[in-house]
């Protein structure tokens, strides 16, 4: 009774602890793990965070996390991770290419990273603390009032926490699954499932703390830009830094890119934001459901957005499985000149007047 109750809460545990106990294959050349990094406490029951491994055996290869559920208001965002799973397991049975991809890559999945936000139906955890805004990052630029992170009270949306605080449990336990992978891989990819901006589906990367710093890695980033864009030229993504729309404190990509930018290892991180607005526009009475602005009520849209991703998905597999050809290039010196010019012409335009002073 316990469970069922638990259940009806949160039906996307459900799914999950489903399909790891008769999904996930067992394999001699792949590595299939499931680990629980935390728990998270709804009304003295624990909550496990999982984390589920699936690829190469060798700790030294390139790494692709799939994360979803970071804001409990943003179901759709673990849905598309878990769904994601299930096709990769089903497809270990017969996919001889996969199988070949995964001996050679991991993919980790953390698909419900703030299961008591979703089973409260909160946009933060159950300490109300919005875990985009938690990380011990701070803007030297103007942030969006509010939006951009803030300490005034817990029961307004976006509260960062106590300052000097120790990281909320589910934040600390994705920073501490990304930087044990980038300890060892040459290459760390992630994708971040969020939903709630906007009528396009929109890719951002860091730093959201600034309009006018790219990050070291800019030029292999946009290189990854050009092929996603190319390869398929008929997608629908816009490819953007977040800070084109509003700055914030606190975000946890920025403070991850920074760690391991410092430490000489090698993170790219994504965050996919599903423009949650067209479900609201198509159905404007789902306004009335809690839920509503951040997740397609209807059946039918819901599975539309299950599939929209996965071209998105699998060039993200492929592309990890390939970063020698595109991260470690030679282009990527110019790609980096196209992105300044491209995101951060003030940026690009006083880094060509340092160009061309005259030595003192």
């Amino acid at each position: 009774m316990f469970k069922e109750g638990l259940y009806r809460r949160l039906p996307e545990l459900m799914q999950l602890e489903a399909l790891i106990n008769h999904s996930l294959p067992t394999l001699s050349h792949v590595n299939v793990s499931t680990e629980v990094v935390s728990y998270a406490d709804l009304e003295n029951i624990p909550l496990p965070i999982y984390k589920i491994s699936i690829g190469a055996i060798n700790k030294h290869s390139p790494c692709l996390f799939f994360v979803g559920g970071i804001h409990g208001l943003e179901r759709i965002g673990s849905q598309v991770v878990i769904s994601l799973l299930d096709s990769v397991c089903q497809r270990l049975h017969w996919d001889e290419a996969l199988h070949q991809k995964l001996s050679r890559i991991k993919l980790v999945f953390m698909p419900l990273l703030n299961p008591v936000g979703m089973a409260k139906r909160y946009r933060s955890n159950g300490n109300h603390v919005d875990l985009m805004r938690n990380a011990p990052v701070e803007s030297t630029e103007r942030t969006a009032w509010l939006v951009g992170g803030h300490r005034i009270s817990k029961y307004i949306p976006w509260y960062r926490g106590i300052a000097q605080h120790a990281m909320e449990i589910e934040a600390q336990a994705l920073s501490n699954e990304v930087l044990k992978a980038t300890e060892s891989s040459p290459l760390t990819l992630a994708l971040d499932f969020h939903s709630g901006f906007g009528t396009k589906d929109r890719l951002w990367f860091p730093y959201a703390r600034s309009k006018f710093q790219p990050i070291s890695q800019i030029g292999a980033l946009y290189h990854l830009r050009e092929m996603f864009f190319n390869a398929f030229p008929h997608q629908n993504y816009l490819f953007e830094p977040q800070t084109k729309h509003y700055t914030c404190h606190g975000d946890l990509w920025d403070y991850l890119y920074d760690i391991s930018d410092n430490r000489q290892q090698h993170l790219l991180p994504l965050t996919l934001e599903m423009g949650s607005w067209r479900w609201v526009r198509k159905n404007p009475l789902q306004i009335l459901d809690r839920i509503g602005l951040f997740h397609p009520i209807k059946p039918h849209r819901i599975q539309r957005v299950l599939r929209t991703h996965l071209t998105l998905t699998e060039f993200l597999m492929n592309a990890t499985y390939s970063y020698q050809h595109w991260y470690l290039s030679d282009q990527n010196d110019d790609f980096a000149q196209q992105a300044q010019l491209l995101w951060y012409p003030q940026y690009a335009s006083k880094q060509t007047q340092q160009c061309y002073e005259p030595n003192s």
